[in-house]
């Protein structure tokens, strides 16, 4: 049976430095003059339009039009754009490279992205990086507030393009928050989480994944993840159900230790 795997975005292919930060307090700037629009509000594993909202009803005092909703829209991505091509801080995460490379390689799996980014949003993010090719479907914040909803969206694309019924153990969500985690659970998916953003170790394992990996270095390990039945198949761990394949409390991809505070900022 095919896999389908669904990537996370932010935090777990990519960091950009901030970029989407600067591009919202950008866009809120201009249209509704409001200084430092981001400061203050949870953006990780959270869906593009919610955190526009957020913004709205806490820094304004109020609900956004669909208009307002539709012209901050444009500005942030007009925004986006600008901000990625001149980011100092943005970078492919560790592993990510060579793991898609070698994913894409298989004839049994399909890969997709179930991301909070809008559509465009998120191929801005990876076309810097030349990622996009990787992901020819996804589920994204565009298509629903709810991140176990976005999920399915990717899922029903990539079953459409492949012509392929996937099962929820044939499923396998990765990400790099607990949020990511529990949308994969809602699905009945295999969740991996990966301590590449800015969720400590023991914040993620609290969420219960079926695995864990400190980074996508560990290329071996995550494909040899790809042969062990799902959820469904009964193949959960007995101690938390969970296998972490980490050497240390550090993650590669960020060099904090294990014990930081998810401050949810990644964006």
């Amino acid at each position: 049976m095919k896999k389908l795997i669904l990537f996370d975005l932010d935090g777990t292919l990519v960091s950009t430095g901030g970029a989407g930060l600067r591009a919202l307090d950008v866009a809120f700037l201009s249209l509704q003059r409001l200084a430092r629009a981001s400061e203050g509000i949870l953006f990780a594993g959270r869906v593009d339009p919610v955190i526009i909202k957020d913004i709205f009803h806490l820094k304004l005092r109020r609900t956004p039009s669909e208009k307002e909703m539709g012209n901050l829209t444009d500005h942030y991505l007009a925004a986006l754009a600008m901000e990625l091509a001149s980011a100092p801080g943005y970078r492919v995460l560790d592993g990510v490279e060579g793991l898609l490379a070698a994913l894409s390689a298989r004839l049994d799996v399909v890969l997709a992205l179930g991301t909070g980014n809008l559509e465009a949003g998120a191929r801005l993010k990876l076309e810097r990086s030349g990622l996009n090719s990787y992901f020819a479907v996804g589920g994204f914040g565009s298509d629903a507030e709810e991140r176990a909803e976005v999920l399915r969206f990717g899922v029903r694309r990539a079953e459409e393009k492949t012509g392929t019924r996937f099962s929820p153990r044939d499923v396998f969500v990765v990400g790099d928050t607990p949020f990511d985690v529990a949308a994969g659970k809602a699905l009945g998916a295999v969740t991996v989480a990966v301590g590449s953003g800015h969720a400590s170790r023991d914040e993620l394992l609290a969420a219960g994944p079926d695995r864990f990996f400190n980074s996508l270095a560990d290329k071996t390990s995550f494909l040899d993840l790809l042969s062990v039945p799902g959820p469904a198949g009964g193949a959960r761990r007995k101690a938390g159900g969970v296998k972490s394949t980490g050497r240390s409390d550090r993650s590669p991809g960020t060099g904090r230790r294990s014990g930081r505070k998810f401050t949810g900022r990644e964006k």
